[in-house]
């Protein structure tokens, strides 16, 4: 699971790099088209054709669209702000997750759960401090991300009992690399050698990433690793201090300690019986 969140730390280290160079629709797009080939690669001639068959293909058309508004968010955010408060920003997910499973999922949401969401976008507030350097429209891009994240969670929750999660994971790749081709021509630059191997390098810690998390959930249950991708914030601290000389202020900080508390206690209350959706990076 560390190694998985490691990567996870990783590719979004490389893509806020490689976004300083060229298009961020450029940079996604080959990113899917690594890490969908790879999956095709290894899964075609395990599976055949019956890897394309799903009972809900618009569903799947639009959790493929959600990954791919959530890329793009992301990704545009990070290109002005720091990797670590921009994933901190990201672990909102859980919380947003619970705001909508209500209504959109029919599941009650207790008084406990509305005071972990209500914390959760407190620490938000304090990170980005009203009239600090982070509160800028910027930052409005990576809370939208957060959003898009949480209803393509929502919608994993619906697929992982209808299809594999092998079929889901490759449809939604295929999708994000069908509907970004469709626009990366028009924002083409031919990357430099050096750019070319960090692409593929991107791609492939992509692939590693989610293999890594697909074994660790052969291993244990959910709510015994959903603690731990709070690891990915210290591994995007260190990645942000030695690749980009960031270090957080105190504010980034207590709003960071203030999202992962609000997390951890969405979570505890999930192990209590709740049935909430744990935070799984798509990026």
């Amino acid at each position: 699971m560390f190694g998985a969140i490691f990567l996870f730390a990783g590719s979004d280290a490389l893509s806020k790099y490689l976004a300083g160079f060229y298009a961020v629709v450029m940079v996604i797009w080959i990113r899917y088209v690594i890490h969908s080939g790879l999956m095709l690669a290894v899964l075609l001639p395990r599976k055949g054709l019956s890897i394309f068959k799903t009972r809900r293909p618009g569903l799947q058309l639009l959790r493929g669209l959600c990954m791919v508004g959530t890329n793009m968010l992301f990704i545009s955010a990070l290109r002005y702000i720091p990797l670590a408060e921009g994933t901190a920003i990201i672990y909102l997910t859980p919380l947003i997750v619970t705001a909508l499973s209500g209504p959109l999922l029919g599941e009650r949401v207790t008084l406990l759960q509305w005071i972990a969401v209500l914390l959760g976008f407190t620490g938000v507030l304090v990170m980005l401090r009203p009239g600090g350097a982070l509160f800028t429209p910027i930052s409005i891009l990576a809370i939208g991300a957060a959003f898009t994240f949480s209803l393509y969670q929502l919608i994993t929750h619906k697929l992982n009992a209808i299809d594999s999660t092998a079929t889901t994971n490759l449809i939604s790749g295929l999708v994000g690399s069908a509907v970004l081709g469709c626009i990366a021509p028009f924002f083409w630059q031919t990357p430099s050698a050096y750019h070319t191997l960090l692409l593929l390098g991107l791609g492939i810690s992509a692939l590693v990433s989610h293999l890594l998390m697909t074994e660790a959930y052969h291993h244990a249950n959910p709510s015994t690793l959903a603690p731990f991708t709070y690891g990915q914030l210290i591994f995007a601290g260190l990645i942000g201090y030695l690749v980009f000389g960031h270090v957080p202020d105190i504010y980034g900080l207590t709003g960071i300690a203030i999202i992962c508390a609000s997390g951890m206690l969405v979570l505890w209350h999930k192990s209590r019986g709740i049935a909430v959706e744990a935070v799984k990076d798509p990026l």
